[in-house]
């Protein structure tokens, strides 16, 4: 791709986030989703292979009807209320719309079976754009609109999304796949605490880009894509699969990583607002999530 041409769609994807994530009117935040949506097109599609197509496509698809399902549910609540105010999500139907369509376009369970695919076929950079920058805008309208979200849909999608991330993953040998239900997996934790405590959920998604991103980039410099190629990572960087090593326990949530430290504050706060049962179902189902991270790890170590 032209640097003139990528450069500027680096820029489109940008400032549509930061007009999502400062506009409190729902018409700019759908603008700012769409020069998001459609800048991000061109960066997927760049390879010219088949499969790299086939993920735009796929990902435009996804995209598109999410955002039409927002656009939907705030012209009904502003049709209702008369005020396009984001934060006045007075109309019953809106809430539960603007939650699927937000969980769709972060790749939540039940509407997540495109995230791991579009991430397989495109590359390690545009991956990484994927699981950290597309995740802002959708996180921004979610904390603006915390307050009036259905707690149940949410609770249910939190669930549901550690417990599939956690069992698809172990099934599977591309990082990319792996990364794709990491992401699904902390998004549930995120969900998790969106009504309770939106501190929280900031700080939990800041830990989770802070760990995301290096792991990504040793990726990227070591020209990895396969757990078999982590068997080989030691010989050609012994400090790059020290880190690896390090990341993949801390997003598992091990102590006294970083990763543990948010899981610890949400279950102590679900705990606090005699949500036990949450959080004890959230505590069981990261189980599988740590497993297929240990894995990762032992795989890491075998030729240390």
């Amino acid at each position: 791709m032209n640097p003139f041409i990528l450069s500027m769609m680096i820029s489109n994807l940008a400032l549509g986030t930061i007009i999502t994530a400062t506009s409190y009117h729902w018409f700019m935040a759908w603008i700012g989703l769409e020069m998001n949506t459609l800048a991000i097109i061109p960066i997927l599609a760049k390879q010219h292979h088949p499969r790299a197509t086939e993920a735009a496509t796929k990902y435009f698809i996804i995209q598109m009807t999410a955002s039409s399902i927002i656009l939907f549910s705030s012209i009904f609540n502003a049709y209702h209320t008369g005020t396009w105010d984001i934060t006045q999500l007075t109309t019953h139907p809106t809430p539960s719309l603007l939650t699927i369509a937000l969980a769709m376009k972060l790749g939540l369970v039940p509407m997540h079976f495109w995230l791991p695919e579009v991430m397989q076929g495109v590359n390690t950079m545009t991956a990484l754009i994927i699981t950290t920058w597309q995740k802002l805008p959708p996180m921004f309208l979610l904390y603006l609109t915390a307050n009036q979200l259905p707690m149940v849909i949410l609770l249910l999608l939190a669930i549901s999304s550690t417990l599939i991330s956690g069992w698809s993953g172990l099934n599977q040998t591309q990082l990319r796949k792996i990364m794709a239900y990491s992401s699904i997996g902390h998004l549930g934790w995120m969900f998790a605490i969106l009504s309770t405590s939106q501190k929280l959920l900031l700080f939990t998604l800041t830990m989770y880009l802070l760990m995301t991103i290096p792991i990504f980039l040793i990726f990227i410099s070591s020209t990895t894509k396969t757990i078999k190629d982590l068997g080989m990572l030691w010989t050609t960087s012994p400090t790059s699969c020290t880190m690896t090593m390090v990341i993949f326990m801390a997003l598992g949530g091990l102590p006294p990583l970083s990763g543990f430290l948010p899981k610890w504050l949400i279950l102590e706060e679900l705990t606090t607002n005699h949500l036990i049962p949450l959080a004890t179902m959230l505590t069981l189902t990261s189980l599988l999530s740590l497993m297929f991270y240990m894995r990762l790890t032992y795989t890491t170590t075998l030729t240390v």
